[in-house]
């Protein structure tokens, strides 16, 4: 049983990371093929190796390290071949000396970890497997050449017609579930649930990683674009979008503190207050529209994203009411935290999605709250 169940989690594996598998095969193989049949070289092992390894960076870094293979290689061939002709190939001394320099070098020029280890192993392929002569060298930069532009080729390709569509996906799974996150608070604080809003607290805490792949969704799109000739305009709009990740990583902590004082909340003895669940749905609700406002953005629907822009507003606006009217005097200090987390969050969303300057947001919001205007 416990052998098929291996191999039903691996298939499961398999299923969920074909992309790469095919992509990295496909890419290897056409670098190798474009190698020996376009420049002409026997045994090109610098094509494929560069193609897998600029693959193996996450989307959004694939240029600069294709840049950085090739580059890498070329100042391991010119070490190894300085160094070569001097203490001749083979040698333990000559090996030290290669990597050593290589190295030194690598990091001289602030080359990243990847750019030093592939600088290091082109050297040390061409001292101890292939020492280079002078009708050789060339071909060791080319081959990097082909198998990183190949790579980059590889890459783009599922999304050729669509770059931004992958960002879009990536920005509708976040605010679902940051948006779900509040509804499961609010249903906590309905029911006096501690259980429920401890496991609410558990998946906030799991928020950052949303963000960082929203970050990293924001690079690929910025590098699908750049490589894209004809869809190079949109980059202008993933700038906008790219300026407010700042502010959507403020609300996630926001609602992590939130989430935080409702699980005190639901341990005190005083009763919750019955509308503060609705307050926190309402931020939910803005949430959730937010984010459709960020997608329709990015989709170029710029009046269905003003529309949605201006429900986010209203529904926040809304929450920060209902939460306003809960605080009085005397009230117990977790309570004072969600309606301080509701306002902040309510705050950092419409500064997102940028229905209005910053002064004129926090204005609309303390009116809101009830407090005076300064």
């Amino acid at each position: 049983m416990v052998r098929w169940s291996w191999f039903r989690e691996a298939a499961g594996r398999v299923r969920q990371g074909w992309l790469p598998v095919v992509e990295g095969t496909v890419a290897a193989t056409v670098a190798w093929v474009l190698a020996t049949r376009l420049v002409g070289h026997p045994q090109p092992f610098f094509a494929p190796a560069a193609a897998l390894i600029v693959l193996g960076q996450a989307r959004g870094q694939r240029m600069r390290r294709a840049v950085e293979v090739v580059l890498g290689v070329a100042a391991g061939v010119l070490v190894a071949d300085v160094v070569v002709q001097a203490l001749g190939p083979h040698s333990s001394w000559t090996v030290f000396t290669v990597i050593l320099l290589t190295i030194v070098l690598a990091v001289a020029v602030g080359a990243t970890g990847v750019s030093v280890v592939q600088a290091a192993v082109s050297a040390l392929y061409l001292v101890v497997v292939a020492p280079p002569t002078e009708s050789l060298i060339p071909f060791r930069f080319v081959d990097a050449l082909i198998g990183g532009a190949v790579a980059l080729v590889a890459s783009q390709l599922v999304d050729a017609r669509r770059p931004l569509a992958p960002l879009v996906v990536e920005f509708r799974q976040t605010f679902e579930g940051l948006a779900g996150l509040l509804r499961e608070v609010a249903d906590a604080l309905d029911g006096r649930d501690e259980q429920a809003a401890l496991a609410a607290l558990d998946r906030a805490r799991g928020m950052d990683a949303a963000v960082e792949r929203l970050r990293d969704a924001v690079l690929a799109a910025g590098e699908a674009l750049t490589l894209h000739v004809r869809r190079r305009r949109h980059l202008g709009r993933l700038r906008t979008v790219d300026a407010s990740i700042g502010q959507i990583d403020y609300a996630v902590r926001n609602v992590r503190v939130l989430a935080r004082a409702g699980v005190t909340v639901t341990r005190l003895a005083a009763p919750v207050p019955a509308d503060l669940g609705g307050a926190v749905r309402c931020l939910a609700d803005a949430v959730q529209a937010a984010g459709e406002a960020f997608a329709a953005d990015l989709d170029g629907r710029d009046a269905v994203a003003d529309e949605h822009a201006g429900r986010a507003e209203a529904a926040a606006l809304d929450a920060v009411r209902v939460a306003g009217r809960l605080f009085a005097s005397g009230q117990p200090l977790p309570l004072a935290m969600i309606v301080g987390q509701v306002r902040a969050t309510a705050i950092d969303l419409l500064r997102g999605v940028g229905v209005d300057d910053d002064a004129a947001v926090l204005g609309r919001v303390d009116e809101a709250l009830g407090l005076p205007a300064v």
